[in-house]
């Protein structure tokens, strides 16, 4: 690796005192003396020993990770942890063990979640490990040695074929036919042909090096032997693993916003209480008295079933996103995906099929022709046989072809309109050939037909074209057919020219190449593409309906990603702008956060500057998910607030840097996590809403009473009880809750809001003083008519207005008779076990002395139960008073 200590240290042993970072720019045989070797002898094994010794084995850094018990201490860290720890201490000491026993169940069952996520998400780097080569073909000591790949060193020489894992990162010395498999590092889709020769340039992104082969990525096609110049962490797919490991978990939107919300819930609940007990004492109430009523306040008004009930809509969610081909590794990304406002998407296997396929072909006249829009005229019968015919692929199990995927797609048309290569093959039999070459850019095949030869030759336009005669076939001129073939790269189109020539007589082998490659006719262009996913446009826009922003990120050619981006509909112009790696390099910080914000479209972006563009996103406020398949992906999965990879087509690293597989490697699925990250988060607000004011109400009870002149209206059973089963059953089944209508249709939260935006504190405040005010003025006129059971009354309104409430807040602007009870049957179940549970308190005898209450008349059970009701009313105005504005907002007409 450029720059590294390791290979500094080398090079000051075998040559210059620093190696040079440019590989790919510098000639082959130069870089073998600076290192000591010569390429066919390779090492001698005391030198092999000595850079042993000074580089380590060739091998991904191992990360020490965390013991056990460190994970699970971790995880008392988050305030709202230790406050309920403290609430559960002080429920004990009063004696409520049940309240003791299920803080603490929860504490314990989050901190085992906690432990085993963070264990989880540390194997991404194992994982990257796991693809070094077992074993490597060297020279050394000019023989020809199988070595684990392990043992490698800076100054190896290597030799590679197909089939083979590349195991070190190689500067590529002598190579016959050498293709290799970059995808899982570059993100290309084609297999990349390779060279020996020095490039020119100062830029060029780990796609263009084609005179290097990389660790980790796989030889499809021919041979190759190369120096090593670079192992383990010093290689690219090192750097991946490296920046794997930078950069601290920021934690997702809901735990930002919970830790927040219980800092700031502990601080009050704290003042409120030595409020209440200083002002008790002050009245000349029991001391002990008070500080039981304060302890037993403080222990209700913090929500300890909000972590639990966090954990059941998590896991709700997880279990539904299952169906749908959604596997959730880390349980809060359910809910991030409901804040995210930009997807950063992989185009290879994410976005497009990760397959070549004819896309356009320009026949002989001209005119262009594209698969299924209408019948191949038969004239083009010699276009077919050719792609049948100069191709090396072969037929696979189950109907398939294996080979190079251009030449795969090629057979496939061919195939579809009838001209089947075995047949084509028995017609002409293939009797010479001059294979594909990367400085050649072209193939030519020789078949023997009736009375000669054919010879069909395939490649790149510009050096296809030069060969044929001119005018071509529609009487064209050459640089005609070369501004069609550059019109359909700009397409973002792979362009192939296929030509032939028929000989009566093969030309004598002292003729040279050259004899079969002249005076060609030109037969067509084709131009290739990996297709976009089917599913893909219609779920981009939807995210962009739902006020998301998708972004593509690949690593292929400028000209293709734009074109797929076009016809996603990421951008609406042919024009839109693409940022490419070089120039991002060239960006600092300042001027791509200027730029980040209007560009949809990056190419040829290596892992680093994957991780630049999520940065520089966040840096505006943006919740990034990132989407990817590769190797190559996994840096920005992990760095992203949420790393979305494919389970099917994708990579063990780019799974285990996620948060979240697509099982079916379907964008589209991305569209459902949204809906239900989003029906989470406004469920886990309904019971903030539900609970707060719930408990805000009791506060409220407790702290004005006294200063009416009143009793203390509630005993610390009385407020322990109506915290128990208020917000036990209930507020969990609000996790059943469906999802409101048009959720879909509204932008994403912004980043930075608060848990209790869109007034829902002031909901909090105003409900909460109803409740009070209902329980005081029920309390006031029991006493002044000398109803002995006033008590039990404000007891019984406490418990009934909440679940008066609990009806009303299942959604924010929608009537509840519109919803309909029985759209959530455990919520109605809850409600009434609750009510079941109250009128037990109050009318079984052997509770009555347990919770310091007596039976009620039918009369004062019917004024409990309307003053709960005026509660349900009072929601059921706010949210018409909601919908009107939101109407107006809109610019319709208000309701009548």
């Amino acid at each position: 690796m450029p720059g590294s200590p390791s290979t500094a240290t080398a090079a000051v042993a075998v040559g210059p005192a620093a190696p040079a970072p440019d590989w790919h720019l510098r000639d082959a045989h130069d870089l073998a003396r600076e290192h000591g070797v010569d390429p066919a002898v390779g090492l001698r094994d005391a030198q092999v020993s000595e850079r042993a010794a000074r580089h380590g084995p060739n091998e991904l850094a191992q990360s020490t990770g965390r013991g056990v018990l460190s994970l699970v201490l971790d995880q008392f860290r988050d305030f709202m942890i230790v406050v309920l720890i403290a609430a559960a201490v002080i429920s004990g000491l009063i004696g409520d063990v049940v309240d003791t026993v299920v803080i603490l169940v929860i504490v314990v069952l989050n901190a085992a979640v906690g432990a085993v996520q963070a264990w989880r998400a540390d194997r991404a780097v194992a994982a990257l490990r796991r693809l070094a080569a077992a074993q490597a073909t060297v020279v050394r000591g000019g023989q020809v040695r199988q070595v684990p790949a392990r043992e490698l060193v800076p100054g190896d020489i290597v030799l590679v074929e197909a089939g083979n894992q590349v195991p070190a990162d190689l500067r590529l010395i002598e190579i016959a036919q050498l293709k290799v498999d970059e995808s899982a590092l570059t993100g290309e889709s084609v297999t990349v042909g390779k060279h020996a020769g020095v490039l020119t340039g100062a830029l060029h992104s780990l796609g263009d090096r084609l005179n290097m082969a990389f660790k980790g990525t796989t030889v499809t096609h021919g041979r190759g032997r190369g120096l090593v110049v670079a192992t383990g962490m010093g290689s690219e797919l090192g750097k991946v693993a490296g920046l794997l490991e930078q950069g601290p978990d920021l934690g997702t939107p809901l735990q930002k916003r919970l830790a927040a919300f219980g800092r700031r819930l502990a601080l009050a609940v704290l003042g409120i209480c030595a409020i209440i007990f200083v002002a008790g004492v002050l009245r000349g109430e029991s001391p002990m008295l008070m500080v039981l009523t304060a302890v037993s306040l403080a222990v209700a008004a913090i929500p300890e079933a909000l972590p639990a009930v966090v954990t059941v809509l998590l896991a709700l969610g997880a279990r539904r996103m299952v169906a749908v081909n959604a596997l959730v590794r880390r349980l809060p990304s359910v809910e991030t995906l409901g804040s995210v406002t930009t997807i950063c998407s992989d185009k290879t296997g994410t976005l497009t099929e990760n397959r070549m396929q004819v896309d356009t072909l320009v026949l002989g006249d001209g005119s262009e022709w594209s698969p299924g829009a209408r019948p191949l005229p038969p004239s083009e019968a010699g276009l077919l046989r050719a792609l049948a015919l100069c191709n090396d692929a072969a037929p696979a199990a189950g109907g398939a072809w294996r080979g190079d995927p251009t030449e795969t797609a090629l057979l496939a048309l061919a195939e579809a309109a009838g001209h089947s290569k075995a047949a084509c093959d028995r017609q002409c039999p293939r009797v010479f050939e001059l294979p594909f070459d990367a400085e050649r850019k072209r193939m030519t095949t020789v078949h023997r037909i009736a009375g000669g030869h054919v010879a069909y030759t395939k490649g790149a336009p510009e050096t296809v074209i030069p060969l044929c005669a001119d005018p071509g076939p529609d009487g064209a001129p050459r640089q005609v057919w070369l501004a069609r073939a550059e019109a359909m790269a700009a397409r973002g189109l792979r362009v192939l020219a296929l030509a032939q020539r028929v000989h009566e007589r093969l030309p004598a082998v002292s003729a040279g190449v050259e004899a079969l490659e002249k005076n060609l006719a030109l037969i067509g262009l084709v131009g290739l593409i990996d297709p976009p996913r089917a599913e893909a446009a219609a779920a981009v826009r939807e995210c962009m309906a739902a006020g998301i922003t998708p972004v593509m990120i690949t690593g292929d050619h400028p000209a293709t990603a734009r074109a797929i981006a076009l016809r996603l509909g990421l951008v609406a112009d042919a024009q839109a702008p693409v940022i490419t790696g070089a120039d991002l390099a060239s960006l600092d910080d300042e001027a791509l956060m200027e730029r980040v914000r209007h560009v949809h479209v990056y190419a040829r972006v290596d892992p680093a500057q994957k991780i630049r563009i999520v940065q520089a996103l966040q840096a505006h406020g943006e919740f990034v998910a990132m989407t990817g398949d590769g190797v190559n992906d996994a840096p920005a999965l992990k760095r992203a607030d949420i790393g979305v990879a494919m389970g099917r087509g994708g990579t063990d690293v780019a799974r285990e840097a996620s948060s979240l597989v697509l099982l079916d490697d379907n964008f589209a699925t991305i569209v459902a996590a949204v809906r239900e990250g989003r029906r989470i988060y406004d469920n886990i607000r309904k019971f903030v809403r539900y609970a707060m004011t719930g408990n805000s109400g009791e506060i409220w009870v407790i702290f004005l009473a006294p200063l009416l002149g009143l009793p203390i209206p509630l005993l610390p059973i009385h407020i322990l009880w109506v915290n128990l089963v208020t917000d036990g059953l209930p507020g969990l089944a609000l996790a059943a809750e469906p999802a409101e209508r048009g959720v879909m249709q509204r932008p994403p939260r912004p980043p930075g809001e608060s848990l209790f935006a869109a007034g829902m504190w002031q909901h909090i405040v105003a409900v909460g003083l109803l409740l009070a005010g209902l329980c005081i003025a029920v309390q006031a006129w029991a006493l002044s008519t000398g109803h002995a059971h006033w008590q039990t009354m404000v007891f019984t309104v406490l418990t009934f207005g909440q679940m008066a409430h609990v009806l009303a807040i299942r959604s924010e602007t929608e009537a509840l008779w519109r919803q309909g009870l029985r759209s959530n049957m455990p919520l109605l179940g809850a409600v009434l076990l609750t009510f079941g549970l109250q009128l037990a308190t109050i009318y079984v005898p052997v509770l009555n002395p347990v919770f310091k209450t007596a039976p009620l008349t039918a009369a004062e059970l019917a004024l409990c139960i309307t003053a709960a009701a005026v509660v349900w009313i009072a929601v059921e105005m706010e949210k018409a008073w909601r919908r009107r504005a939101l109407r107006r907002i809109a610019g319709a007409d208000p309701e009548p």
